[in-house]
């Protein structure tokens, strides 16, 4: 007996909203694959089997046709709304950006399973070097919404992503994860298939819900979520080319490349970092190339090409000390550049296995951030502090530092102060059975400190 067929009601229902015959949207579908440079075959036969579950769209199909959906709605529609929720999330990096992002948020919401099991995907950080702007481009720009869009909703989307960012730095990234995602999704998002009444509008539209995907990524990343921070990076980046295919593209680019170097998996970071530095130079100001800069040292000492790495951290100061234009929202997030450029610089050194360069960097880099504004990035340096004081074999010093770290950690939702808990206590356990002053009370500190942390 065969198999009863599954009817896709999902995409039933949204055919019947839209108000539109097989045969049309068959059309549609075929008009947008030939839009990103692919010859279709669609009929009303194909559309007939998707509904009824014979089949399903293969390839980017399902792309195609929940786009040519969306068009003829007048809002975005997704693959997960149409029934083709297919589980494999690295699919979205390839998709339209605007999708893709509604999905992800859409996803944080709703707790869904795929995007909580995501995994960071070394491949995935190469995803800029081989990216299509071009096609993603001209699939944006066919779009004709009904709404009209002013600079009102862009600086409110701003606004929102100053202030989540704020409370981020001193509670932690599981603060308002919840909130900034359904903002992203529900609002922020639907806003760019809108029309706009000029360029410069339509591209600082895309530049504010860009900042917000990044924001929602550098949350997933501070609770050690990697594979979500993952790929709302990839789609920030997507929508930072409609923004500002140099600029805001290369700080974006950076962003994939910090976090794999965080996670120690520098593979591409390099080329990565390159590609962004080419993009970058001559489109920013002095204080995002000194970002970009930085970043490239990084990468190069983690694969220990350390000439070449000391030469970038140069250029990182040169840039630093260079006149330029005003610093851009999107590179400003990171805090102050000569705080940013001060703390990368050390964890560069710490690759080069300079204890004395990172101590006097991890120094530097406590004075240029405002403490009570910046609370986080104090606590994880001040254990970044600890550890190369101890790497110096200055016990006394590194517990004083460690102290002040668990201190700051308290109340933060963050798996980043967590693991830098854990470490501390590894290596306080040595330090107990040397009998080193103050040792045994800060270990009893870190462990209370470690159960409380979310």
């Amino acid at each position: 007996m065969a198999a009863q067929r599954s009817l896709n009601s999902h995409l039933r229902d949204a055919i019947d909203a839209v108000d539109c015959t097989y045969e049309a949207l068959a059309r549609d579908v075929r008009r947008v694959a030939a839009e990103n440079g692919e010859i279709l075959q669609t009929n009303k036969s194909a559309v007939s089997h998707w509904v009824n579950g014979a089949r399903s769209p293969s390839g980017r199909v399902g792309q195609y046709l929940a786009e040519a959906l969306s068009r003829r709605a007048g809002r975005t529609i997704t693959r997960t709304e149409i029934g083709l929720r297919s589980g494999e999330v690295e699919q979205l990096a390839e998709s339209d950006p605007v999708l893709a992002v509604t999905d992800l948020g859409r996803a944080d919401v709703e707790r869904r399973r795929f995007l909580a099991i995501a995994v960071f995907s070394t491949a995935g950080v190469a995803m800029p070097l081989g990216y299509d702007h071009e096609a993603t481009a001209r699939m944006l720009r066919a779009r004709t919404g009904t709404s009209m869009i002013g600079v009102e909703e862009v600086d409110v989307v701003r606004q929102i992503t100053t202030a989540f960012s704020a409370a981020d730095e001193r509670l932690g990234g599981g603060h308002g994860l919840t909130t900034v995602t359904a903002y992203l999704a529900d609002t922020a998002a639907p806003m760019l298939r809108a029309r706009f009444s000029a360029e410069p509008l339509r591209r600082a539209a895309f530049g504010a819900v860009a900042e917000l995907a990044y924001l929602a990524g550098w949350k997933h990343h501070d609770l050690g979520q990697e594979g979500a921070a993952q790929r709302y990076y990839q789609v920030g980046y997507q929508l930072a080319c409609e923004a500002d295919p140099h600029g805001h593209a290369a700080w974006m680019m950076r962003a994939l490349a910090h976090q794999a170097l965080s996670l120690k998996q520098p593979h591409h970071c390099v080329d990565l970092a390159e590609a962004a530095l080419a993009r970058g130079v001559e489109h920013v100001d002095g204080q995002t190339e000194a970002l970009l800069h930085i970043t490239h040292a990084r990468a190069y000492a983690a694969v220990n090409e350390h000439p070449l790495a000391a030469r970038a951290l140069l250029a990182a100061e040169d840039s630093l000390l260079r006149d330029g234009a005003l610093q851009p929202s999107y590179s400003r997030v990171s805090g102050p550049a000569a705080g940013t450029v001060a703390s990368h610089t050390a964890r560069t050194l710490t690759d080069l296995a300079d204890h004395v360069g990172t101590e006097r960097q991890h120094r530097d880099a406590l004075t240029r951030w405002d403490p009570r504004k910046y609370k986080r990035v104090h606590a994880l340096t001040h254990a970044d502090l600890g550890d190369s004081l101890a790497a110096q074999a200055r016990a006394d010093e590194a517990v004083a530092a460690w102290a002040q770290a668990v201190v700051l950690m308290e109340g933060m939702t963050s798996d980043r102060t967590r693991k830098a808990i854990t470490s501390i206590r590894s290596t306080l356990a040595v330090y107990q059975r040397r009998k080193v002053p103050g040792a045994a009370d800060l270990a009893r500190r870190a462990r209370r400190a470690r159960e409380t942390l979310a």
